[in-house]
């Protein structure tokens, strides 16, 4: 999907007929900007999945967004700058021109998948064996390499070319991001 920043009037969107949209989030802050739409009576949601976290003292089943740093919302061009004017909303995908629209089937598969408590995860459809990538989490946060091989929705193997020497490490998906 090609993604591109856009300012100025509303666009394109129908006043009559709401339909989904995506929009881009804070960091970490998809939770809250939902909570936050729908205080203001705006259709929002964020797919959750419930993942164990531990900690050093203790362990604790939290929500997860699965899809970081997304939104969606279902407005038409009445709500447009309202959803933009919450906190926490960074600004709307566009494609082709005008802001992407989610068909309604695929906010429901969504949903069903929430639904079912099945074990799901995100992983970018760009991460293709060749692209440049950063650790951004765990003891090699910060490394940089390329990826190898994608070997399956868990596991990717990274080489890792710093200290003059390739290190080959697989690693889950949930680790690393493209670097631009």
């Amino acid at each position: 999907m090609e993604e591109t920043l856009h300012h100025g009037n509303i666009p394109a969107i129908d006043p009559q007929t709401p339909a989904w949209y995506a929009v881009y989030t804070r960091s970490r802050f998809e939770k809250k900007l939902m909570d936050l739409l729908i205080a203001k009576g705006i259709e929002a949601y964020v797919p959750l999945r419930k993942v164990m976290h531990q900690w050093s003292d203790r362990k604790r089943m939290v929500e997860e967004p699965i899809i970081r740093s997304y939104c969606f919302v279902k407005v038409t061009s009445r709500d447009y700058f309202n959803v933009l004017n919450t906190p926490g909303a960074v600004r709307y995908i566009w494609f082709s021109g005008k802001p992407a629209t989610i068909p309604d089937r695929q906010i429901n598969i969504l949903k069903v998948i929430t639904g079912a408590n099945m074990e799901v995860e995100c992983i970018p459809d760009t991460f293709q064996p060749g692209v440049r990538v950063r650790v951004n989490a765990g003891p090699l946060q910060g490394f940089m390499g390329e990826l190898v091989n994608v070997s399956n929705k868990n596991k990717v193997i990274v080489r890792i070319d710093h200290l003059n020497q390739v290190l080959k490490l697989t690693i889950s998906p949930l680790l690393i991001e493209m670097v631009k």
